[in-house]
């Protein structure tokens, strides 16, 4: 199970998708100038030197997807004797992260016009770009099943 390629992919997907807790994807300055970030699990501002979180029920939300979109790998890593399921749930994966990311965005361009702003490139923060590497490291457990169903299946051919 641990010696296998994939599974360092797959906790390496798992260890991103958990660092969008840590780093927020979007920051901004609102109205009266107060620094704002917004990370999955609410919005920060730094009013009067000190940080508030201030979360509402879109944040529980996405908090609770981004745990479910971190069990996936654990549970692809669990089911290591069925391959093709692997891939299956990998795939799913990949899917619920596209929705995912058009959520956050979404949620980023409300809260950002809310302050007469468009998210722009300077807005974009450290956890927008977890959800690539979070694909990327998909892709590549993908792979290494894929290899391991390539040798299984020519170890096959040779009894």
């Amino acid at each position: 199970m641990i010696q296998r390629i994939q599974t360092i992919w797959l906790l390496l997907a798992l260890i991103s998708i958990l660092a969008l807790f840590l780093f927020p994807y979007v920051q901004f300055f609102d109205t009266s100038g107060i620094a704002m970030a917004i990370k999955v699990n609410g919005t920060l501002s730094s009013a009067g030197g000190q940080l508030q979180l201030h979360t509402s029920f879109v944040f529980i939300l996405q908090s609770i997807a981004t745990i479910i979109l971190a069990l996936l790998p654990l549970v692809t890593i669990l089911s290591f004797k069925n391959r093709k399921k692997q891939i299956n749930l990998i795939l799913i994966t990949l899917v619920l992260l596209l929705l995912f990311a058009l959520w956050l965005f979404l949620t980023a361009a409300n809260a950002v016009e809310a302050v007469n702003q468009t998210i722009a490139l300077e807005n974009i923060g450290i956890g927008a770009l977890l959800l690539p590497l979070y694909a990327i490291f998909l892709f590549l457990a993908m792979n290494g099943i894929r290899k391991d169903n390539k040798l299984i299946r020519s170890a096959d051919r040779l009894r």
